[in-house]
C-alpha cells in the first residue's frame, strides 16, 4: 500500500508544506475528529510515514457521544499502529459563538500536544470542499483580500504549525480512501444543523453543480498567493515607515494605498498591546479596523483594541488608551 497512487501524492503534498519527511523523532502529528475526512487523513499518514505519525483527537465535552468517538479513534489508531491521545479543552465551551470557541480551545490543546510529542506539524484534514465552502461564506460576508485567502496551505495557530495536505483533495474521494481500508467513520450531526452558516453553504454548493468546488478553490489559493505579496510589501513599509518607542508607535501613513495602512495598523495596534500587556478586547491581525481608518483619514482621533491612536504633523501615534473613569 505505500506504493499506491493515493499514498505517493500525500506524501508528496504533505512534504511539500513541511519541507521535510517526519520521523519517529519529530513526527507529523494528525488531528483526527473521527469524521472521514479526518480518518482518510489517518490512513493516509500512517500508511505514507510509518512510525513517523502521532494522532490526537479532542473531546470539546460539547455532546455526551464524543468521548466514546474519541475512544473509537484510539482503536482504529492503535490498528494501525500509530500512537493517539485523547485531548480536552482547558475550559468549559459555553455562550455565543460555539463553533469559535470550540475551534480556539481545540488549536490550544493540539498545540499544547504537538509540543509535548515533539510533532513538527500538526496536520488537519480541510479539503478542497471545504475551501470552498469557507471561500463563499467569507464572500458573502464582504470580506477583503486577507479573509478570501480562506483556509491557508500552511499557517501557525496557538505557536503551533499547522499544515492542510489535503487541501487540493476532494471531499468524496476521502470519504472513497475511508470505506476502502476499512475504517469506520463519524458523521457530526453538527455538519446537518442549518443554525451552522457552513452548513448552509455546503448545501448550496450540493444543490448547485454550476458552483465547482475545486474552481473556488483554486480562486482562494490565488486569492491567498496576493494576500502574501501583500503582507510582504507592508513589511517593507513597517521597516521604512514605523518607529516603535517604549509603549507606543509611530506610524507615516503619507501616501499608503488603503490595504497597506490596514495592515500597519493593525501591526501597530498589535505591538502597542503586547507592549503593554493589553489583552481585552479581544484583537488580532484580521480584525475590522475601517471605522478606525475612516476616523484617521478624516483628521479625527479613534480608539481600538484598547489602544488610541492620535494624528501629529501628519503622522500616526499608537499608544495604550488611558484607563476609563469609574463613575
Amino acid at each position: 500500500m505505500a506504493d499506491h497512487p493515493e499514498v505517493v501524492r500525500f506524501r508528496q503534498d504533505l512534504i511539500a508544506l513541511t519541507r521535510e519527511a517526519p520521523s519517529r523523532d519529530r513526527p507529523i502529528g494528525v488531528a483526527v475528529s473521527g469524521g472521514p475526512d479526518s480518518m482518510a487523513l489517518l490512513v493516509l499518514a500512517a500508511l505514507a510515514f510509518p512510525n513517523a505519525v502521532v494522532a490526537a483527537t479532542v473531546d470539546h465535552g460539547l455532546r455526551p457521544e464524543a468521548a466514546e468517538e474519541a475512544r473509537m479513534v484510539g482503536r482504529e489508531a492503535a490498528t494501525l499502529r500509530v500512537p493517539h491521545d485523547i485531548l480536552t479543552v482547558s475550559a468549559p465551551i459555553e455562550g455565543a459563538s460555539v463553533q469559535a470557541r470550540a475551534r480556539e480551545g481545540r488549536y490550544e490543546a493540539l498545540a499544547a500536544w504537538a509540543e509535548r510529542r515533539n510533532a513538527m506539524a500538526i496536520a488537519t484534514a480541510h479539503h478542497a470542499d471545504d475551501q470552498a465552502e469557507t471561500f463563499l461564506m467569507r464572500a458573502s460576508r464582504g470580506s477583503g483580500v486577507t479573509g478570501l485567502a480562506a483556509i491557508r496551505p500552511a499557517t501557525t495557530i496557538s505557536g503551533a504549525a499547522v499544515v492542510r495536505p489535503l487541501l487540493s483533495w476532494r471531499r468524496a474521494a476521502l470519504r472513497a480512501t475511508v470505506r476502502r481500508a476499512g475504517l469506520p467513520f463519524i458523521d457530526d450531526p453538527a455538519n446537518h444543523d442549518l443554525r451552522h452558516d457552513r452548513t448552509r453553504f455546503r448545501q448550496l454548493l450540493d444543490r448547485n453543480e454550476w458552483l465547482d468546488p475545486p474552481a473556488l478553490a483554486r480562486t482562494a489559493a490565488a486569492v491567498g498567493e496576493a494576500e502574501r505579496e501583500l503582507a510582504e510589501i507592508a513589511a517593507l513599509f513597517w521597516r521604512d515607515r514605523a518607529e516603535i518607542r517604549d509603549e507606543g508607535v509611530t506610524l507615516n501613513p503619507q501616501g499608503l494605498p488603503r490595504d497597506t495602512l490596514r495592515r500597519l495598523a493593525r501591526r501597530a495596534i498589535i505591538v502597542v498591546r503586547a507592549a503593554a500587556g493589553i489583552t481585552t478586547p479581544a484583537f488580532d491581525d484580521a480584525a475590522n479596523v475601517e471605522p478606525l481608518l475612516d476616523a484617521l483619514q478624516s483628521g479625527r482621533r479613534a480608539t481600538h483594541g484598547g489602544v488610541v491612536v492620535g494624528i501629529r504633523r501628519g503622522s500616526w501615534h499608537f499608544r495604550p488608551a488611558p484607563p476609563r473613569r469609574s463613575v
